[in-house]
C-alpha cells in the first residue's frame, strides 16, 4: 500500500468511529449508590504529554519476542470504535455482562484495551504507579504475543491482565470455533506467559451473544463492559477525553479508555491530567476482580 493509500485508509476508519456513536445506556448489572463528582470550573487544557515519558524519564525498554525480531512484522493496526453499534438494530447491552460493579465505597474501574502498544502502554503504566494505583488492561493476542515483557510488567504492578480476543473480530459474527479460538488463543498466551490464564474477558464493540458469552464463560472468564466511554477512540482531544471522564464519573462505574489499536497519546494526555483530579474528589481506581 502507497503511503497515501494508507493515510486515507486510516482517516476512513477514524471517520467510521466517529460515526458509530456512543453506548446507549449504561446497563447496571448489580446496584449500588450513585454520585457524580462536582469538578468545578474548567481549568486550560492539559499541557502536550512529554515525547519522553508521561513522567519526564526515559522510555520503558521494551521486551519483543524472538531474538530476531527488533524490526518485525507487528503494526498498529488503527480499530473502529470501541462503543457497541447504535441506531435502528443496535444490539442492547446483554444482561449477563457487567457494566457497572456495586461498591459501597468510591471505587472506580479504570480499563484500557487494544494493547500492549511498546510506547503508550508504559506511558500509562508510569501514570498509574505514581499515583499508586491499579487498572484492568484487556490485551490483544497478535499485539500480546510481540510484548510477552509488556504482560510481565502490567502483571508485576498489580494490574489485572485479561483478554480482549486475539485479532479484534466482532464476535458475534462469528461461528462458535472462531469465537472460541479467538479467546482461547488469548487466554493460552497469557497464561504461559504469567502462569495464570484471565478471569475476564470483553468483546470487541462490547458486543456478546449468548453463544459467544458460553464460550467466554466455558473458558473461565467473565465478561466485562463498561459504564463510561471516554471517546478517546475518536481522538476528540485530551481535555475532551479528560471531562467526558470527570463528567460521567460515579462510584462502581467501569471506563473504558484505550492503550493501543491507535495512536493514543491524547489517551495518555488526558491520564495523567485527569486521574490526580479524580482523586482529589475521593475515588479510588481499583482492578476488577471477578
Amino acid at each position: 500500500m502507497d503511503p497515501d493509500q494508507h493515510t486515507r485508509t486510516r482517516r476512513m476508519f477514524l471517520h467510521a468511529a466517529v460515526v458509530l456513536g456512543t453506548l446507549s445506556a449504561a446497563r447496571v448489572l448489580f446496584p449500588s449508590g450513585e454520585g457524580t463528582p462536582e469538578t468545578g470550573p474548567r481549568p486550560p487544557a492539559p499541557t502536550p504529554a512529554k515525547p519522553s515519558g508521561a513522567d519526564g524519564g526515559p522510555l520503558m525498554t521494551v521486551e519483543r519476542a524472538g531474538p530476531g525480531s527488533a524490526p518485525g512484522p507487528f503494526r498498529l493496526r488503527p480499530m473502529a470504535g470501541e462503543t457497541s453499534r447504535s441506531g435502528p438494530g443496535a444490539s442492547p447491552p446483554h444482561p449477563d455482562v457487567a457494566f457497572h460493579l456495586s461498591t459501597d465505597r468510591r471505587e472506580v474501574f479504570l480499563t484500557f484495551d487494544d494493547g500492549p502498544h511498546p510506547a503508550h502502554t508504559p506511558d500509562i503504566l508510569r501514570i498509574l504507579r505514581r499515583h499508586d494505583t491499579r487498572a484492568t488492561f484487556f490485551v490483544i493476542g497478535e499485539n500480546a504475543v510481540e510484548f510477552p515483557g509488556l504482560l510481565r510488567a502490567l502483571a508485576d504492578d498489580g494490574h489485572a491482565v485479561a483478554n480482549h480476543t486475539w485479532s479484534h473480530p466482532q464476535l458475534t459474527t462469528l461461528p462458535p470455533g472462531a469465537v472460541h479460538s479467538e479467546l482461547g488463543r488469548t487466554s493460552a498466551l497469557i497464561e504461559g506467559v504469567l502462569g495464570t490464564a484471565p478471569d475476564l474477558a470483553r468483546a470487541p464493540y462490547g458486543d456478546w451473544d449468548d453463544p459467544s458469552l458460553s464460550i467466554c464463560n466455558a473458558l473461565g472468564m467473565s465478561p466485562v463492559g463498561w459504564a463510561v466511554d471516554s471517546q478517546d477512540w475518536t481522538a476528540p482531544g485530551a481535555e475532551t477525553i479528560a471531562y467526558t471522564v470527570l463528567d460521567a464519573l460515579h462510584p462502581g462505574a467501569i471506563v473504558l479508555s484505550h492503550d493501543g489499536g491507535g495512536e493514543r497519546s491524547q489517551t495518555v494526555e488526558a491520564l495523567d491530567w485527569y486521574l490526580p483530579r479524580l482523586l482529589d474528589e475521593g475515588y479510588r481506581p481499583v482492578r476488577i476482580v471477578p
